[in-house]
């Protein structure tokens, strides 16, 4: 099973991210990630195949930046357990950031009606076509909350998202379908989080 965090509010967000997964690992998972502002106005991704312990040793120099991000443990499914397919993974501009429990069963439909109209893949995971299809979306004028919810009623399974955008800084989006495992939210003061499982 994968894991999944989110966090916003005041605080660092990577540390509480990487805690959080911390927390997650006895889930299993072979590759971590997060997502976090960057000081140019984008998102930075930060992956590393392997433990937890291999993506914050490569963190240790690196100055991270936000109240904000999204964070992820995989347990491959479509895909071999690389850098580049681990998550968080991104739409084509680097605008959107998604991380993912499930399996998107029409991926190979939406993966070439993407493809077909100029979007550009980097994985082998059936995750990616999310954040593509949350900028197919966006492209069009919709706000995030309302691109992240047109993508969730085209993918078809069990599904648990969050999703964050450097054009809506202030907010994640989250959203369940079918049996893909939990999506907690928990309220804090000046703060929300929100987490595959309660640890």
């Amino acid at each position: 099973m994968c894991g999944i965090v989110g966090y916003i509010g005041d605080r660092p967000a990577a540390p509480i991210l990487l805690d959080g997964l911390a927390r997650l690992e006895y889930r299993g998972y072979d590759s971590a990630g997060i997502a976090l502002p960057d000081l140019h106005g984008g998102i930075a991704i930060h992956k590393a195949p392997g433990k937890l312990s291999g993506l914050i040793q490569s963190l240790a120099s690196v100055a991270l930046q936000g109240t904000s991000g999204i964070g992820h443990t995989r347990w491959a499914t479509h895909g071999t357990p690389t850098m580049v397919n681990a998550h968080p993974h991104t739409d084509c501009t680097g605008n959107v950031a998604i991380v993912h429990n499930g399996i998107v069963e029409n991926f190979v439909e939406l993966k070439r009606e993407l493809e077909d109209t100029g979007h550009q893949f980097t994985s082998e995971t059936d995750s990616e076509v999310i954040p593509h299809l949350v900028e197919s979306y966006l492209s069009q004028g919709l706000s995030l909350q309302e691109a992240v919810r047109s993508a969730a009623l085209r993918i078809e399974g069990a599904n648990a998202v969050v999703a964050a955008s450097q054009r809506d800084p202030e907010r994640i989006v989250a959203f369940r379908l079918g049996n893909a495992g939990g999506i907690v939210v928990g309220y804090g003061e000046n703060e929300m989080l929100l987490a595959s499982d309660l640890p």
